[in-house]
């Protein structure tokens, strides 16, 4: 019987979820799935400039198995780009340190611990806002 896999640790839910080149239905095109935890790969080594060790650590996993989560997120980002794909961020075994909440009429968006509860827009007070890691199917841990 194979060993569990470890979850993953994201530091906070992307903003977007989905990309797609101009001009062009997004109905149109074939989907390449970027998983959460191959998002935070990238966005901890190209947008951060950590290194692997550094960033495996941050993710609380291997640096062999960030070094695979990396090369793969590499492979379809540049798949993504050069044939014109739509590319959805979504799945992956992975567990959000923090959370951000979006709110849907003044466009404030703010990080929180997962544990907080937030019922209103800490800048406008509206109660029209979005929990954004609820969106990827994980609400309070």
């Amino acid at each position: 019987m194979p060993r569990p896999k470890k979850q993953r640790k994201v530091y906070k839910p992307p903003f977007y979820n989905g990309f797609k080149p101009t001009g062009v239905s997004g109905r149109d095109l074939q989907k390449v799935i970027l998983t959460l935890d191959e998002y935070e790969a990238l966005r901890l080594a190209d947008y951060f400039g950590m290194s692997q060790e550094e960033a495996a650590e941050e993710m609380e996993i291997s640096r062999p198995t960030f070094t695979r989560l990396i090369e793969s997120a590499r492979k379809k980002t540049s798949d993504f780009i050069i044939n014109g794909k739509f590319l959805s961020l979504e799945g992956g075994n992975i567990h959000f340190k923090n959370n951000v909440i979006r709110c849907e009429d003044c466009g404030h968006m703010f990080t929180t611990k997962l544990i907080t509860d937030i019922r209103k827009c800490l800048n406008c007070d509206s109660v029209n806002i979005s929990n954004l890691a609820g969106g990827f199917g994980h609400g309070k841990c």
